[in-house]
Formats: C-alpha cells, sequence, structure tokens
C-alpha cells in the first residue's frame, strides 16, 4: 500500500505539465495520510461522450472540460461517515482504493459512481523493500525525473453541524508479475502499484463515462520507472 508520496517540486510544473493554476498556498513536498495535498478534478462538462456521439450534426461541439487543482486530506473520507472522530479514524487507512473493487467497496463506490475521479500529480512514491528482512523505505519515480499523474478518487463529506472535509484516495492496480513493483511491500501479500496514467490519457481519464474509466487502471511499464533505496529525511514545502 503506498501511504507516502512527494508532490511536485516546484509551483510552475503544475500549469507547464497538467494545464492547471499554481497552487495558491504552498504544498507539502512529502504527504502522508490525513496530510493536505492537492489533485485535479473536472469543473465543467457540457455533455456526457455518449451525448456527443449521437448529437445532431446542427448542434456545436462539445466544450472540452475545465480543469482545478483543489486542496484536499489525503485519505478518503466516505460521504456516509457519522462523526469528525470516525472520519479521522476510517480516512488513515482509506488512502488507497483497489481499482477491482471501486464499484463494490462501500467506502468508494459512491465516490466511483458520481464520477468523482481526480488526477494526483507527485513526482515520486514510496514503498517498503523487504528483500532483506527489514524494511527498506525505497523512492520510485520516472526514469526521466517528469512529474506522474496518479488516478484518484475524492469525495467532500460535511458533518451534522457543518463541517466539511474534502478529501481522496489513490487507486491501485495488481503488480504480482510486474517486473519492479513486485520487489515491494510485505512478504506473502498480494503486491499493489499506483495507477499512473500515461500523459496522454488526463483529459480522457477524468472525462469518461464509467464502463470506459476502468480501461485507464494497467500497470505502469517497469523500465519506465527507476526505483533508489532513501533515508527517511522530512522535505518542505514548495513556493
Amino acid at each position: 500500500m503506498s501511504t507516502q508520496y512527494e508532490s511536485l517540486k516546484t509551483a510552475t510544473l503544475y500549469p507547464d505539465v497538467f494545464r492547471v493554476a499554481a497552487p495558491v498556498s504552498p504544498v507539502e513536498r512529502q504527504v502522508w495520510p490525513r496530510q493536505p495535498g492537492v489533485f485535479i478534478r473536472v469543473t465543467k462538462t457540457e455533455e456526457t461522450e455518449d451525448a456527443q456521439e449521437t448529437a445532431d450534426a446542427d448542434k456545436p461541439p462539445r466544450a472540452l472540460p475545465s480543469h482545478e487543482l483543489v486542496a484536499g486530506q489525503f485519505g478518503l473520507v466516505p460521504r456516509w461517515v457519522k462523526s469528525a472522530s470516525d472520519a479521522k479514524l476510517r480516512s488513515t487507512k482509506l488512502v488507497n482504493a483497489r481499482s477491482e473493487t471501486v464499484t463494490t467497496s462501500s467506502n468508494f463506490r459512491d465516490a466511483w459512481l458520481a464520477g468523482q475521479r481526480c488526477i494526483v500529480p507527485m513526482v515520486a512514491f514510496m514503498e517498503d523493500d523487504w528483500r532483506s528482512g527489514k524494511a527498506v523505505p525505497t523512492r520510485i519515480a520516472r526514469v526521466d525525473g517528469k512529474p506522474m499523474g496518479v488516478a484518484g478518487l475524492w469525495e467532500s463529506w460535511t458533518s451534522a453541524d457543518g463541517e466539511t472535509i474534502v478529501s481522496y484516495t489513490l487507486l491501485t492496480v495488481n503488480a504480482n508479475s510486474h517486473a519492479l513493483m513486485s520487489r515491494y511491500q510485505q512478504p506473502g501479500n498480494e503486491k499493489r502499484m499506483l495507477a499512473i496514467l500515461n500523459e496522454g490519457a488526463y483529459d480522457a481519464w477524468l472525462g469518461a463515462r464509467h464502463e470506459k474509466a476502468k480501461e485507464f487502471m494497467r500497470a505502469y511499464p517497469a523500465n519506465w520507472l527507476h526505483a533508489n533505496p532513501v533515508e527517511k529525511k522530512p522535505l518542505g514545502i514548495i513556493h
């Protein structure tokens, strides 16, 4: 399970890579469960994909969806949670969502069916390498050093007294046969990896209909990633 990742190094990378406005507030470099992070979501869609396919010829073309960068808590809070204390307890366990069960899991089904998909920008994520018999923190990033966009889901929860928590989770796929990611996480457990999107698929992932969205849930090529053991040292915030 990926519970820590590294956000983008400089604010200018957000508009340059993901075509969204740079964050207005500093973003923590290392993001952990229940800490603040940022994600990208759709703000406007004129027509659904299927509606556009059957539209009359004399209708104007569908407007491209606009995207926004949103601050939220890493670790999803389902909308059915009753109290802030329950939200706090559950969110630490809901930083990852299995792509195979998002349509049936009570924790993530509402967000999936509501089309609340998002992209989480990062430059690296952390996994533990247990091959030596002890956990060795390992930083995994793209070989070319460019940012990654990871598929996720977002949710907005409001308590009875009006408190609102915007939160998000990272989607994962099976990695048992992955040449790189099969080395990590606890021995004997199923291997999982983040659902890293191809750069050209960002708009399509955010705008796809339910039945097509799962087509984006696939393992990222091992030869496009590299892994390096690291010491656990906190990084600051970006400005």
